[in-house]
């Protein structure tokens, strides 16, 4: 187990955060990019190392595993908390990378983190991994948690289950699976370490200076009859209307159906579970043949109803600008935020192709040059769907979160 949790250098790094209050107003950014074998560096005026407390690193698989983009990066801030994950695409300002490490480092002034780590393998499940971490970071000025977890072995939907069992205060908790292009094969993810496999790592933000929003949408379009799920384990799907589920889905795909199961990102299922008026989407991983059963990304409880999507690249790019306008209206803003975490799901990269920069221009519109942006394209994404609800796996969305000190 990775637990950072050691007082002495939380302490620490909280006295220098309140030491240089006098002359730091606000949080501060400061960002890299690891591109074609060497780093760009963007200065921040006024930045200080020393008092970084958290640094997001994103970048392809082949790189971050790198010893030496660890070392790097805690040579640069010493005292921070370095979060690293793979992905399918980083994402900086108002454009989209492959094969490069997108680094934000970040200076408080009166908000405190703690950042906690665990391998899947040390828990029996998705489900007790997240209750564990909530559990850990959970103190009476818990502000926010930001969760930066494996792609490949976890259950999402459990593991956001487990962050909502004793989150009593709806806490807001958002974030993302860690990505492997369009592989699907090994996503890595590490705190102050270099990325492995099997990590969920987990951020506490405290205290009542930190405003924090968050913001999902779509975009897709729904097609045919609604229907209902008759049999499924967790997120393995059997029958759809007493049906093989399998057969019924290639029967919309025509052409595509010789492409499955990398066809099936084009065509994911809309869910709502009974009782709930929320609609989710749920992206399909792998088909088997031989039960014809279908692998999703989240969980399909029975009884929920189902319907058939596909992409409109149009609304594709929309909804990534109600994303952001969702994040920036349920934080408590003074101004513009400071920092937005863009995580969209590989689904959407996959599709929009040559378009993807498109929908991260849309955010950078809304918010505009003073807010500083990153993220990363998943293999989930995690956030409540609406600023009152406890947080839900996401598949096929931009999902937003938008930082500010106020």
């Amino acid at each position: 187990m990775i637990l950072d949790l050691n007082n002495k250098k939380a302490n620490y790094i909280y006295v220098l955060q309140l030491f240089y209050s006098s002359g730091y107003t606000f949080m501060k950014i400061q960002q890299h990019h690891f591109i074609k074998g060497n780093w760009k560096d963007f200065p921040a005026s006024g930045f200080n190392s020393d008092a970084c407390s958290l640094v997001l690193a994103f970048g392809s698989p082949e790189i971050v595993v790198k010893n030496e983009m660890y070392f790097h990066l805690k040579g640069l801030y010493p005292y921070a908390d370095i979060v690293i994950a793979s992905t399918s695409g980083e994402i900086l300002d108002n454009d989209v990378y492959d094969d490069s490490v997108v680094a934000t480092a970040m200076e408080f002034d009166k908000t405190k983190i703690v950042s906690a780590s665990i391998d899947l393998q040390q828990h029996l499940n998705s489900y007790e991994t997240g209750k564990y971490l909530m559990q850990q970071l959970d103190q009476p000025d818990l502000a926010s948690v930001l969760i930066i977890s494996d792609g490949t072995y976890i259950n999402g939907s459990e593991l956001v289950a487990g962050f909502n069992e004793n989150n009593t205060r709806k806490v807001p908790v958002t974030g993302g699976l860690a990505g492997d292009a369009a592989r699907f094969s090994k996503t890595y993810s590490g705190l102050n370490a270099v990325p492995a496999q099997g990590n969920v790592i987990a951020i506490g933000f405290y205290g009542n200076a930190i405003s924090i929003g968050h913001g999902s949408f779509g975009g897709w379009d729904e097609f045919g009859r609604e229907r209902t799920i008759t049999k499924s384990d967790k997120n393995i799907l059997y029958e759809i209307d007493g049906r093989n589920a399998l057969d019924l889905y290639k029967e919309y795909l025509g052409d595509y159906v010789n492409d499955l199961p990398g066809s099936a990102l084009l065509f994911p299922l809309s869910l709502k579970m009974e009782g709930s008026d929320t609609t989710l989407v749920r992206t399909i991983l792998s088909v088997n043949e031989d039960d014809k059963s279908m692998i999703f990304a989240g969980n399909l409880p029975v009884g929920s109803k189902v319907r058939l999507m596909k992409a409109n690249f149009d609304r594709l790019i929309e909804g990534a600008s109600h994303a952001a306008t969702k994040s920036a209206e349920s934080g408590r803003f003074e101004k513009k935020p400071e920092f937005a975490l863009l995580i969209s799901c590989v689904g959407r990269k996959l599709i929009l192709a040559e378009r993807t920069y498109e929908e991260v221009e849309a955010v950078k519109e809304i918010f505009g040059v003073h807010t500083c942006i990153s993220g990363f394209y998943s293999y989930g994404e995690i956030s409540p769907y609406n600023p009152t609800s406890q947080c839900e796996l996401h598949n096929q969305t931009m999902t937003i979160t938008t930082f500010s000190e106020n």
